[in-house]
């Protein structure tokens, strides 16, 4: 048997170990992130590895891209953690401005229909050989994973509280087109990434108030 397609059987269900692995790390990444811990990059980075392989062997062509520009972003995420913590510093985190998350969002609606067009045309997405309209979602649905990942893996690296929100809007997607590929574990994972990003939010939200609060007493 091919390692990639190794996996076991649960509920008749047929779960390969690059997925379940992949994922475990994928989970242990938002908490590590929520720690502001260094360890977030590694771990996405083997996370990504792993899931891109369950993805080529799924044909999600889509999500394996995804996780391909994942692992490129953890190593640009370790960088500017890297340097945003010398010296002893903690990670400075903060609310994006208007204008970045007007960048954000912009590159989140321009660049899922350039994505998606590219998509359906060369052929890349799964989606582009199901007939229309069903095709046409799916593909939309890819490319809208592909760059709202891309989109908030950036704005975690830039340590914005905002990253968090994003990934939300990116599961709402992500949870059912999982579930209908037939990766179990990433579906499951995929609704537990929800409420955890919550959290997320929440907690960086909580940090970056506690941590303005003095500044704005001094100001005063």
């Amino acid at each position: 048997m091919n390692w990639a397609n190794a996996g076991f059987e649960i509920f008749g269900t047929h779960v390969l170990w690059t997925d379940l692995i992949g994922n475990i790390a994928a989970l242990s990444t938002v908490l590590l992130a929520m720690r502001k811990s260094m360890w977030t990059w590694p771990v996405q980075f083997t996370g990504s590895v792993l899931l891109f392989i369950a993805s080529i062997n799924a044909h999600i062509t889509g999500n394996a891209l995804k996780q391909a520009l994942f692992a490129g972003l953890a190593v640009y995420g370790w960088w500017a953690w890297r340097r945003g913590t010398q010296d002893g510093k903690q990670l400075a985190i903060r609310p994006a401005q208007w204008w970045e998350r007007s960048v954000l969002i912009g590159v989140m609606l321009v660049g899922t229909a350039v994505v998606g067009l590219l998509f359906f045309v060369t052929g890349l997405s799964w989606g582009a050989h199901v007939p229309l309209p069903k095709g046409a979602f799916l593909v939309a649905a890819d490319a809208y994973i592909f760059v709202g990942s891309a989109v908030a893996t950036w704005a975690q690296g830039r340590a914005l509280v905002d990253f968090w929100m994003v990934w939300v809007a990116v599961d709402l997607v992500g949870v059912p087109l999982a579930f209908s590929s037939g990766l179990v574990v990433s579906g499951y994972v995929y609704a537990v990434f929800f409420v955890l990003v919550v959290i997320g939010f929440v907690k960086w939200l909580r940090e970056y108030r506690a941590a303005a609060a003095p500044a704005v007493v001094v100001a005063q």
